[in-house]
């Protein structure tokens, strides 16, 4: 196993002789004396095999050796002290991972503007963002495998907070039969095949489905069929929405100007409040996601 042949604080003091260009005015700014200062890094260029440092005058200058290890040297003093950081807050009970899952057919923006705030202040919490569909989401609240889940219900026993209504609208592409038509009935839809964003196991309450239909597991797998001509969908309007203004896929004209809606629910499986960085990102994110019964903010 390898043995360090040098110390952190002999690297610290280097830095330090640099930075305040002498012994003297090092020692006066770490409060050592000078002669710990000439012994610490004396031993650290002896260990090295390398001079680091040379005296002009009343000045130490870097050698070009030096100045290679200057630079890497702060890197070596910079990570010890995030990790002597990081143990503070991981002590203060600041989780170091954050799980969030999100159903596949829910919209996120919001979402993502409360990870974008987090962000600066994560102190060192990592996110592992996940999606799944309905099933799926059933699966990570039994089993508490995640700290936060965005579904399109609640859940019986479970903490859930309301987040959104989120409006879903049918689209196809421009050259689809069905964009042709003045107005679409429902019966005119169920002779078309439709792309159901779900994994095949649950039931859309409420929705009336195509006969002919195909589940489609990911959100970006459904757009780039229909974008292709493939079918028709109900997608969630802000998902959508910019591909209509651009002309690559058509809002179809309901005769009854249907529309669909179907509620974001974040819901905590943990049977623990949540911690200070969940804490943190759960205001983030009911911020972002504005009064509950809302359509989410446009971004």
């Amino acid at each position: 196993m390898y043995r360090p042949k040098s110390t952190v604080e002999q690297w610290r003091i280097f830095q330090a002789v640099v930075d305040c260009g002498g012994y003297a005015q090092a020692a006066e700014k770490l409060n050592k004396s000078q002669s710990s200062l000439n012994h610490a890094v004396a031993k650290l260029q002896q260990s090295l095999g390398l001079a680091l440092l040379e005296v002009r005058g009343r000045k130490a200058c870097l050698t070009p050796q030096g100045e290679v290890f200057l630079r890497r040297s702060r890197k070596l003093t910079q990570d010890v002290e995030n990790l002597e950081r990081l143990a503070g807050v991981l002590a203060s009970g600041w989780e170091p991972v954050l799980r969030i899952v999100v159903e596949a057919s829910l919209p996120r923006d919001p979402l993502y503007q409360a990870l974008a705030e987090f962000s600066p202040q994560a102190r060192g919490c990592r996110i592992h963002l996940v999606e799944t569909q309905p099933s799926g989401c059933q699966a990570v609240i039994n089993q508490q495998a995640a700290n936060m889940v965005f579904a399109s219900r609640a859940f019986a026993n479970i903490t859930s907070l309301p987040l959104a209504t989120t409006v879903y609208v049918p689209v196809c592409a421009p050259d689809h039969p069905l964009a042709a038509l003045a107005e679409v009935s429902q019966t005119e839809l169920e002779q078309q095949l439709e792309l159901v964003l779900a994994d095949g196991s649950e039931q859309e309450e409420g929705w009336a489905r195509a006969e002919q239909r195909w589940i489609i597991h990911h959100l970006h797998d459904a757009l780039s069929l229909l974008r292709r001509g493939t079918g028709f969908a109900w997608l969630p309007q802000d998902v959508v929405s910019p591909m209509i203004s651009d002309g690559a896929l058509v809002r179809l004209p309901m005769v009854n100007q249907a529309l669909r809606k179907r509620f974001t629910h974040l819901v905590l499986p943990g049977t623990t409040p949540p911690g200070p960085a969940a804490s943190l990102l759960l205001s983030l994110i009911r911020q972002h996601y504005g009064e509950p019964g809302t359509t989410p903010p446009a971004s």
